[in-house]
């Protein structure tokens, strides 16, 4: 085996090492999840060549120079505070969604006036308005990290593939016999993963537009799903008060996870891919091992229903967003709640992480995101401005962006 060269993962942290092994190139990964600020990088070079015979005497230094542009990209923007850049009046009427590409330079944005639009993020002008659909443009997603093609799913109980770069549209998915509510592309970009109010989940096939599979168990309406990293494995969350795991090759359920006894708000893989967080309308999120299907641990504390739940990039840290007007981070070990995030006046619908872990940011029907710092629980910013509810919010790769879309007809660029 004969090391070729490093590249470097930032978010989450981690080395990739290129290596030839029998004149074919590979590539493999070393997570650094727990790298931080007080972390030794000559400690963490000694753990890493212990480990990784790739790496030798004379390939040290340049690993620990590494190591310390990690930890100087996580600690950047801890303290960084946004202004508005500008507001987009984006649609004729309220949006549902907003979703970056990989690189941050584009957006998107889904409307309840059937249109999904492209944006430049530097300039806020439109590239392209994706039309065809005849009803609510309600999920969407690009292709990350390819970033050349764009999913939309509408009420119209159909979902479009698209040009990213040119707006023509490949392929209308028919199939469906009730709205289409969430979807996903797998990692590979070969297939497109649809959940419907038909209480179905379909498989399509990017390059034919053919449908792959249909995957029927649910027996409510499905309404969030996720692939796993390798796209091996898809899960579904229910209003049936259940989480499906699918096998993605066969579309066989794998495992069926019950213990919720309320809808299903938000399904989430964590970083590798071993646990899997649901949030319910039951007032709980839970933890699963997403190998055997076992609930790990039930997330108390919120007293009414959870309406969003996701894990931070290094998958050590849960963030809940309830309608009781709060939200709350656990950990994702210990199950322990740590923070409380109280502030908003309204429910909060929608809550990410930023790509450092360091901050968490949520979307409130009373018209402001705000801005916290992940460990303290404590408030740093309140992001205000649009005139009615925020359904949408996002980070873009770097963190040093963010998009808010609203029931008012805008969204607005943060930097």
């Amino acid at each position: 085996m004969k090391l070729k060269r490093f590249l470097l993962r930032y978010y989450p942290p981690g080395l990739l090492l290129e290596y030839e092994k029998g004149g074919i190139l590979k590539t493999k990964s070393i997570d650094l999840l727990d790298l931080s600020q007080d972390t030794n990088p000559e400690e963490l070079l000694a753990e890493i060549r212990q480990a990784e015979p790739l790496i030798t005497e004379s390939r040290a230094e340049q690993v620990k120079q590494l190591i310390v542009r990690l930890q100087q990209k996580q600690s950047q923007l801890a303290h960084k505070r946004f202004c508005v850049s500008k507001e987009l009046k984006a649609h004729i009427l309220p949006l549902t969604n907003v979703a970056f590409d990989k690189s941050g330079s584009r957006f998107i944005t889904g409307s309840y006036d059937r249109t999904c639009r492209i944006w430049d993020t530097a300039s806020a002008k439109e590239l392209h308005s994706l039309q065809g659909h005849r009803n609510v443009v309600y999920a969407i997603a690009f292709n990350n990290p390819f970033g050349d093609k764009i999913a939309t799913g509408s009420f119209d109980k159909t979902c479009k593939l698209w040009c990213a770069e040119t707006g023509k549209c490949f392929h209308t998915f028919r199939g469906h016999m009730a709205e289409v509510v969430c979807l996903a592309f797998n990692p590979q970009s070969t297939l497109v993963a649809t959940g419907s109010m038909d209480s179905t989940v379909k498989l399509w096939h990017v390059a034919s537009g053919e449908e792959a599979a249909t995957l029927v168990g649910h027996t409510a309406e499905v309404l969030s799903l996720c692939f796993n990293s390798v796209g091996s494995q898809l899960i579904t969350g229910s209003f049936d008060h259940t989480v499906a795991i699918w096998d993605v090759a066969t579309g066989r359920c794998v495992h069926a996870l019950r213990g919720h006894t309320a809808e299903i708000t938000n399904v989430q893989f964590n970083w590798d891919c071993s646990l899997i967080v649901s949030g319910s309308m039951d007032r709980t999120s839970k933890l699963w091992d997403a190998n055997s299907g076992q609930c790990v641990a039930t997330l108390v504390g919120h007293k009414e229903e959870v309406l969003d739940v996701c894990f931070d990039l290094k998958g050590q840290l849960i963030a809940t967003a309830s309608a009781d007007g709060t939200a709350r981070v656990f950990s994702a070990t210990t199950h322990q709640c740590l923070a409380t995030l109280e502030g908003h006046s309204g429910e909060v619908s929608k809550i990410c992480f930023s790509p450092q872990s360091s901050r968490i940011l949520t979307a409130s029907s009373d018209k402001t995101a705000r801005l916290w710092d992940a460990q303290s629980g404590v408030c740093v910013q309140v992001l205000e401005g649009h005139t009615d509810e925020i359904f949408s919010c996002v980070f873009n790769y770097e963190g040093d962006t963010i998009i808010t879309g609203s029931k008012d007809n805008t969204c607005r660029i943060w930097y």
